[in-house]
């Protein structure tokens, strides 16, 4: 797949996985969801959720460690400044001929534009939050929250 391609996908999921509402109770049942399909595929990663700013989900299952909470909360800045998925921030940096730790001027011990972060967006409003993990290589920790949230909207646990 090449750079461009790459990006229009990661433009397109999210365009349309699109929220009809985010409540703190949304937010817990999108964490279960994510932990409940990482424990059954035996991943070891942390898993987040945020409501707004606020961190209302995360779980942490044995072979992640501190690291993974840490890149967490880096991937999740960087969805709260740029309203788009960690993945995609950093790979628009990329087809621009660049990387976001070069060109960003944000400090990288805050801020990490590496998949695995997607935004949370609800119709008619726009960004409210982020659910994400950390503990497989990039593409794999997003392909993995973009199946989970698929699955979690087409059931209308967000109704």
């Amino acid at each position: 797949m090449t750079d461009d391609t790459l990006l229009q996908t990661l433009i397109e999921q999210e365009e349309r996985l699109v929220f009809r509402q985010f409540t703190l109770d949304v937010a817990l049942d999108l964490g279960a969801h994510l932990l409940a399909e990482a424990r059954r595929r035996d991943l070891a990663v942390a898993v987040t959720v945020r409501h707004g700013r606020q961190r209302a989900f995360h779980a942490a299952l044995p072979g992640s460690s501190l690291d993974n909470d840490e890149w967490l909360d880096r991937k999740a800045r960087v969805v709260e400044r740029y309203g788009q998925s960690s993945y995609r921030v950093g790979e628009s940096f990329r087809v621009q001929g660049g990387t976001f730790d070069e060109k960003s001027r944000l400090d990288t011990g805050l801020y990490a534009a590496h998949g695995g972060l997607f935004p949370v967006r609800v119709t008619g409003v726009g960004v409210v939050g982020s659910a994400g993990v950390s503990g497989l290589p990039q593409a794999d920790d997003h392909a993995f929250v973009v199946d989970v949230i698929e699955d979690f909207l087409d059931h209308g646990y967000d109704a």
